[in-house]
């Protein structure tokens, strides 16, 4: 099925409300995923290792300002016990995700990821804000596979509001996603749907930003604001000064974002469950998701980690969450993936710079 995917094109499936007309927009992001990553769905565990963060950002409960908030760090064991259980369970890769904390340290971090490496081998991707060249470079040459960093919004007055910067420092964001294939890391980004004052423009210009960024995985989920923050103290938006926050304008996105970019890793997320506990995640990976990142972070920490309120999930244990996780997608007919797998936009990188390097398991296995 081919849709017509030009500007206009692309502005008019993000304002379709049209039942049967979305149906089509559904079936060709959902053959594009199966022709180009596959029916199996990667299972990629999940640990929040730090609630600590150094920014102010409008919308985020770990904001330096939130004082309500217990805060905490894990230990390197900690983080090394969720990797083995992240084995044990099959997956491929662990993700590991804080606000942005000086605590962690380059050094400090790059012993976890070679410990990770070397005691449990599985990939490992870092997802700890905006951090310093020489600091990515470290942790990509002790072993860390991929980065990710959402740019949240394409709109630079938006974002100015949402991230500011931090004190005499000046927006990096872009640069540092720009940098990172160079250094040799698989990138991964996104977008928040339905802040305030964004537009279908803004959008629009999201999908042409990971087409130019040429991503290997996208993230996106809906805006769902902290209630202790600027952006929560401020109340909902006035009616038609924005897009909606809703799963089918994330959906609508999802899909876009298959369609533009083929064999990107796009996961299906916690925030869509939160918003549909009971197909949120699957009806993404119906309309050309094919990632789930269920969450290892021990009990004690996982509440503590509260970006937003009333987060799904929030009490299971890393073991119920798999068997619940792995059960919906078997209800689906999809296959759980094993292995880290090579990316698709890696394999075309290397052919196009003049060879080709498979760094783990044959296509079809994926990469987050």
């Amino acid at each position: 099925m081919t849709l017509t995917l030009d500007r206009p094109g692309i502005l008019g499936w993000l304002r379709e409300t049209d039942g049967a007309r979305l149906e089509e927009l559904w079936r060709a992001a959902d053959g594009v995923r199966r022709a180009h990553v596959g029916d199996e769905v990667h299972l990629r565990g999940l640990v929040e290792i730090s609630n600590h963060c150094l920014r102010q950002c409008a919308y985020c409960g770990l904001r330096a300002d939130n004082r309500e908030i217990t805060r905490y760090r894990m230990t390197a064991d900690e983080i090394l016990a969720c990797a083995k259980q992240a084995r044990d369970f099959g997956y491929g890769t662990v993700v590991l995700q804080s606000g942005e904390d000086e605590g962690l340290t380059r050094d400090g971090v790059a012993d976890i990821v070679r410990r990770i490496k070397g005691e449990v081998g599985v990939a490992v991707t870092l997802s700890l804000g905006e951090r310093t060249l020489d600091e990515l470079r470290a942790w990509r040459e002790a072993g860390a596979d991929r980065y990710l960093l959402r740019f949240e919004t394409s709109n630079p007055d938006l974002f100015s509001r949402m991230h500011p910067p931090r004190p005499g420092k000046r927006p990096a964001r872009m640069d540092l996603l720009r940098a990172l294939a160079p250094l040799g890391y698989e990138a991964g980004s996104g977008v928040m749907i339905g802040l305030p004052d964004q537009s279908y423009e803004d959008l629009a210009n999201d999908l042409d930003l990971f087409r130019e960024l040429d991503l290997d995985m996208i993230g996106v989920g809906p805006f769902i604001v902290h209630p202790a923050t600027p952006f929560g103290k401020a109340g909902p938006a006035q009616p038609g000064r924005q897009v909606p926050a809703t799963e089918l304008m994330t959906y609508k996105m999802i899909a876009l974002a298959r369609l533009l970019c083929p064999d990107a890793n796009i996961p299906s997320t916690t925030a869509l469950a939160t918003l549909n506990l009971d197909e949120g995640r699957e009806l993404g990976l119906q309309r050309g998701a094919n990632i789930v990142m269920p969450n290892l972070t021990p009990p004690e920490y996982r509440a503590l980690y509260a970006i937003y309120p009333a987060k799904a999930c929030i009490r299971e244990t890393a073991d119920l969450c798999n068997r619940c996780i792995t059960g919906r997608i078997h209800k689906l007919g999809r296959e759980i993936g094993r292995g880290p797998g090579a990316s698709p936009n890696l394999r075309r990188r290397h052919k196009t710079a003049g060879f080709e390097r498979v760094t783990t398991r044959p296509r079809g296995l994926g990469r987050p």
